[in-house]
């Protein structure tokens, strides 16, 4: 089976504005939220291709229009690809996303990625693998793929196995939202700039005329702040997330948790504790098992393995959660999807080996040769 290719196709969904040395991205779907569609993904491809090779082009600005920077991939329209044609539809359109994915965080030139607003799934995806990523008082993060089905893909299996502690299993398994003083606190943003002074970065951005990341860096310093996470914030009780989620098993987290809850009783907790019993018991077996195998792992072969475990789940192979998520939270509205299995104790450990082996009549990810390194260490976290 051949790889699926990368086609060019040109879309006024995403904007473009040459400023000097400096290219500015716009992500221009606003009615839905910027959610990543085919001809998006396709465009961020070309055009991280082209300016990676322009010696005219030193940086690159990436931000959304509207109250969001990005809300992640347009599922429900690869949901619908699926139904009407075959699988091999969304394994196209993921095939695509990841590779830009790929491309972001071995960047040669530094990307600048505005996230004023609502930046869930795909959208970290283009954006937290670049090297800057300036969150707002605006910002929303979330990856709520647990509650649809799904599993924290576009890499994050690898960002969030790199966050303080075990920070990263409780955002991956939860979904939980985080705002921008909590982005910068565990290092999903790399800067904090207040939005007012928004269109004042941008206007000093743009004069750059060098790729160096710490000439990019002292400018956005100039505009920068640093903001307290506030008193009721989970990141502010890592102790206590530390201990119940580096627990092995997801029912052991779920008990650690309600042990917490008895003594504690934080509003957080019960939260927590809430998406957990809501979630895909499928999806959180497999996404605790994602991220622990991501901090082992460098970006390359966590986007590989996590096409596997796309690919596995368009199949409708062990469990259909991600077709029926899509139905209850993105059709029907009625949130009340019929997972299945419906237990975390009907799960077995050859299900869940399941998503982790090579797709059969399938090809893997096949990633380009690049002359950089990632470029999101744990060291920058």
């Amino acid at each position: 089976m051949a790889a699926p290719r990368v086609a060019s196709k040109r879309t006024d969904e995403v904007l473009l504005e040459e400023r000097g040395f400096a290219r500015i991205v716009t992500l221009n779907r606003p009615r839905q939220l910027n959610a990543l569609s085919a001809p998006m993904i396709q465009e961020l491809f070309r055009l991280l291709t082209e300016y990676e090779e322009d010696q005219k082009v030193k940086l690159l600005i990436m931000k959304g229009r509207g109250r969001a920077f990005c809300a992640g991939g347009d599922v429900a329209a690869v949901v619908h690809s699926i139904a009407k044609d075959s699988w091999t539809a969304g394994a196209n359109f993921f095939w695509t996303e990841f590779i830009v994915n790929y491309l972001i965080a071995t960047y040669s030139k530094p990307q600048v990625s505005i996230l004023n607003g609502i930046v869930m799934g795909g959208g970290a995806g283009v954006s937290i693998h670049g090297r800057f990523r300036v969150a707002t008082e605006n910002s929303v993060f979330a990856m709520p793929e647990t509650a649809l089905g799904l599993f924290p893909d576009i890499g994050a299996s690898y960002f969030l196995s790199r966050l303080p502690g075990n920070f990263g299993e409780y955002v991956g398994l939860t979904g939980v939202r985080l705002d921008g003083s909590e982005m910068l606190a565990c290092g999903l943003a790399t800067h904090f700039v207040a939005s007012s002074k928004l269109p004042m970065l941008e206007e000093s951005l743009v004069k750059v005329d060098t790729s160096d990341h710490f000439a990019v860096c002292a400018i956005i310093d100039q505009f920068a702040q640093q903001v307290p996470v506030k008193e009721g914030s989970a990141f502010n009780r890592l102790e206590i997330i530390d201990k119940c989620f580096s627990k092995k098993t997801v029912e052991e987290i779920i008990y650690a948790l309600e042990q917490e809850s008895a003594t504690v009783g934080d509003e957080w907790i019960k939260v927590a504790l809430q998406s957990l019993k809501k979630a895909s018991p499928m999806s959180l077996k497999i996404s605790l098992r994602s991220i622990r195998e991501g901090r082992l792992q460098r970006i390359g072969p966590c986007l590989i393995r996590e096409y596997r475990m796309i690919c596995h789940i368009m199949r409708k192979e062990a469990s259909e959660d991600f077709f029926e998520g899509c139905r209850a939270i993105l059709v029907d509205k009625d949130k009340n999807p019929k997972w299945e299995p419906s237990r975390l104790e009907l799960i077995n450990d050859q299900m869940v080996d399941q998503y982790f082996s090579k797709v059969d009549n399938w090809p893997d990810l096949e990633l380009p040769m690049r002359r950089s390194k990632p470029i999101l260490s744990v060291s920058k976290l």
